[in-house]
């Protein structure tokens, strides 16, 4: 689905640290898709994940990632607050869970990120 292609504007930002590349950027993507409460809004339709750049964020201290893209999961038609809250936490839990996989399978530290919901007023 292209940007603006019927996608809502409330939705959750993965912003990973400078120290991000596309390998990460692909492999967190990949890692999200395959949770399963979100997996299952993926499917259900109700739900986008896409990466994109990321205007919003350029220059801020720590911010985007390195090459300016963010993971954005996009609620289709809306969400309620509470739908918000639980996706976010998923969101939230998943991206710790992906960075542990990472320390185990790569050298290195994984990047630092941030998991924001946002809403219409804030995107």
């Amino acid at each position: 689905m292209a940007e603006g292609d019927g996608v809502a504007d409330q939705g959750i930002r993965v912003r990973l640290s400078g120290s991000a590349d596309e390998s990460d950027i692909d492999a967190l993507k990949s890692w999200l898709e395959r949770e399963q409460p979100l997996e299952a809004l993926v499917r259900e339709g109700k739900l986008v994940i896409q990466v994109r750049s990321d205007t919003a964020g350029a220059g801020e201290r720590g911010s985007p990632m390195g090459l300016g893209m963010e993971i954005f999961l996009a609620f289709v038609g809306g969400a309620s607050g509470e739908l918000l809250r639980r996706v976010t936490g998923t969101v939230e839990r998943a991206f710790h869970a992906w960075q542990e996989n990472r320390r185990d399978v790569e050298s290195g530290d994984p990047p630092d990120g941030r998991v924001d919901a946002v809403t219409p007023d804030e995107r």
